[in-house]
């Protein structure tokens, strides 16, 4: 029977919350095969939505006896409300005038997201003008009162329509039993018969629900991509289901061939190539009233053309191009690629990357081209969905085609959102399972809504439910609107085979800013093409990891004892800019404190370190903030200055500001100064000719600076070592 369905007991409408079965299954239904859904109260829950506590306590005094009454102040709170209680709700009774959102409003939202079919909805208002009320019925309501209220209309009118809704629920559940019924039992015996087939054959029993899986996957992917073959999804569901019958023919082979480990004779080889014409014969031997079945006519195409090729080399008939049949071309290639990548008699199994590689590069006969393109464009989603095809994978999909087939109803079209809200809460379930107490979310795309566990509503300073986030002050103030524009953007790039995004951004958490990591996963509708519905995920506080991660990338990248960059950072960043801005006119130059020897020797180590940090702050006070500064000695330092003017006014500023004392030590500087102009972009040469030139200063006493020239060329670096190495003569 139909899993995890609304049932209701003999003439009576109870109250049950909605709740996806079990994963994994276990255990017999009850009632029939019916799983009875949770009793959350004795009452059927009514929803009413008035901006007017007055009419709200009249109408609550009326119906509180016999229902359990939810308010709602206006039409946001309403909307909210059916958000997260829509599966317990019975009934609304729905103001037209309200403030913020007005009923027309809220019926608008429930039809887009087709909450109406589920929810019936009396309208009541003072508003008994023909306009109102005929826009009202044509938005859905199901019923009308005027106030003032009547007792006795407003009991009996709220019963008569929750009973009608009752009743058509019942009749869903009926209708979809019987679908799910049908569809288990026509899986079950496809199964078995295909399973025969392999257990002669020698392969594994996934070999069939393998090729039924690429089959569907490619056929879908074909029917976005082009509409040449007016494929549909219930074509789709046709042809998938038939693949499991193509082979069927090799019943009739000998399994003494089937099992061979080595290579086939001729006659062999003719024999093993009989399968496909004996299964097409088999089935077109059925009786008349099967074999204009469209599961039989796919099948039949399926057995005897799987092996012809888009060259026209196949057999037995030797069609080629676009007289295969696409449900043929489809399972050739599935039946390809599990081949490939299954363990057979004759050969090991290649990797998943190695099976695509070789059948692109032709290695495995020709496909129709448009087929090649479906199988690179979703051979990711192939792989995820073999590496997770299971029971409950299979589940999902026959309860896909229950909903196909239950759209073909109109009558009963609300059971299909019904079965999209099982999916939904089974994904949720599969989701969160996972997850550590941390702030939980869903995210809902129509309306635009925000939902927060009670524990993150709590940690973030936020109600539980907050409509329109973006244009919500408190929301912005904890995320920032480059944020939420960032996750968005994020979460919008996703697809359904790859829905799982990771965005790290500064959050408010408790009133201080705090480094956290989103992860999400993207909701998509199963209508083709799939619709971006929303989110769900968590956010984790990584504020003390990341400060770690970053205090070490500081260690990797700064000198410990000034906090400038090191000299092998420094060099990168450089080069980056340089390679960034060929054009701009810079200026490298290295400085030498002089006498640092003297300072050491005189007044201790401390006190020497004290001389270089506070040059580094000099040096850090002189320059801008688009310009870099490094320590690349024990007492050298390098600066790259961008000059839209003259070189060498910046650089006598620079110099002057560094002249000055630290304590009673007298500060004096040399610096070796290099431009892009004359030397080019090249940062060894860039980095030598200031070292030259500074070599050149400190043999003419000191205390200067001098930009290089040709002269210099050929003289000694002055460039001292930093951690425990002998320093160089100052």
């Amino acid at each position: 029977m139909f899993p995890s369905w609304l049932w209701y007991d003999e003439g009576k409408v109870p109250s049950y919350a909605l709740r996806p079965a079990p994963l994994g299954g276990g255990g017999r239904p009850e009632k029939g095969g019916c799983i009875p859904l949770e009793r959350i109260s004795d009452k059927q829950k009514i929803l009413i939505v008035d901006d007017s506590e007055m009419n709200r306590s009249i109408l609550a005094d009326m119906l509180g006896d016999e229902y359990e009454i939810l308010e709602a102040e206006n039409g946001n709170e309403g909307v909210a409300m059916l958000q997260k209680r829509g599966g317990e709700i019975s009934l609304v009774l729905l103001d037209i005038v309200m403030p913020e959102l007005d009923g027309f409003g809220v019926l608008n939202i429930m039809n887009k997201n087709r909450w109406i079919e589920d929810i019936p909805v009396i309208m009541i208002s003072a508003e008994s003008g023909s306009s109102h009320v005929e826009r009202a019925f044509d938005l859905g309501v199901t019923d009308f009162i005027s106030r003032p209220f009547d007792a006795l209309i407003v009991r009996r009118r709220v019963v008569n329509t929750v009973l009608l809704y009752a009743k058509q629920k019942k009749l869903v559940s009926l209708v979809a039993e019987q679908i799910y019924e049908k569809e288990r039992t026509s899986s079950l015996m496809i199964d078995i018969l295909s399973h025969i087939v392999e257990f002669r054959n020698g392969e594994s029993g996934m070999h069939v629900r393998h090729v039924h899986i690429l089959t569907e996957t490619l056929l879908t992917a074909l029917m976005r991509k082009t509409d040449k073959y007016r494929l549909n999804p219930g074509d789709i569901s046709v042809i998938s289901t038939a693949s499991a019958l193509h082979d069927i023919g090799k019943i009739a082979i000998p399994e003494e061939i089937l099992n061979k480990p080595g290579r086939f004779t001729p006659e062999e080889f003719a024999i093993m190539k009989s399968h496909s014409m004996v299964g097409a014969e088999m089935l077109e031997a059925l009786p008349d009233d099967y074999r204009d079945e469209p599961l039989v006519k796919a099948a039949y195409e399926i057995c005897r053309w799987h092996h012809e090729r888009w060259d026209g080399r196949g057999y037995p008939d030797g069609l080629k191009e676009d007289e295969i049949p696409v449900s043929a071309q489809m399972v050739a290639l599935a039946d390809v690629y599990d081949a490939l990548t299954s363990e057979r008699v004759y050969k090991p199994a290649y990797s998943h990357e190695r099976a695509i590689e070789m059948i692109l590069n032709g290695e495995c006969g020709t496909f129709n081209p448009l087929v090649m393109e479906c199988l690179r464009d979703c051979a990711d989603q192939i792989r995820e969905e073999l590496e997770g095809d299971s029971a409950v994978r299979q589940n999902q999909r026959e309860m896909q085609n229950v909903a196909r087939e239950l759209h073909k109803h109109e009558e009963l079209t609300a059971s299909e959102r019904t079965l999209e809200l099982l999916e939904h809460e089974r994904m949720k379930y599969s989701f969160f399972a996972a997850m550590t107490e941390e702030v939980q979310f869903e995210y809902t795309a129509q309306p635009p809504m925000v939902t927060l566990t009670a524990w993150g509503a709590e940690k973030l300073g936020l109600p539980e439910i907050t409509l329109d986030p973006l244009h919500d002050e408190k929301s912005m103030r904890r995320l920032g609107q480059e944020n939420w524009r960032g996750l968005a953007d994020a979460l919008h790039a996703t697809t359904p085979g790859h829905p799982v995004i990771t965005y790290d951004c500064m959050l408010n958490m408790d009133g201080e800013y705090r480094w956290t990591r989103i992860v999400a996963r993207a909701t998509w509708s199963s209508d083709e093409p799939p619709r971006y519905t929303g989110a769900i995920g968590k956010v984790m506080d990584i504020h003390d990891s990341r400060m770690m991660m970053d205090n070490l990338e500081r260690m990797a990248t700064h000198d410990a004892m000034t906090g400038l960059l090191n000299h092998a950072t420094a060099k990168k960043r450089i080069q980056e800019r340089l390679a960034e801005r060929p054009d701009g006119k810079f200026a490298l130059a290295i400085i030498d404190l002089d006498h640092f020897k003297q300072a050491n020797d005189t007044y201790g180590h401390l006190f020497g370190d004290g001389v270089l940090i506070h040059l580094a702050g000099k040096l850090r006070q002189c320059i801008r903030g688009g310009d870099i500064a490094a320590r690349v000695g024990g007492d050298e330092f390098l600066i790259l200055l961008e000059c839209k003017m003259e070189v060498e006014p910046a650089i006598q500023r620079i110099f002057a500001s560094l002249e000055g004392r630290y304590k009673e030590f007298p500060i004096s500087v040399s610096m070796g100064v290099a431009t892009t102009q004359e030397q080019g972009t090249d940062y060894d040469a860039l980095f030598q000719a200031a070292d030259q030139a500074l070599y050149a200063v400190k043999r003419s006493g000191r205390g200067h600076y001098r930009f290089y020239d040709d002269g210099m060329e050929g003289t000694l670096s002055v460039i001292s070592p930093i951690d425990g190495e002998r320093p160089a003569e100052n």
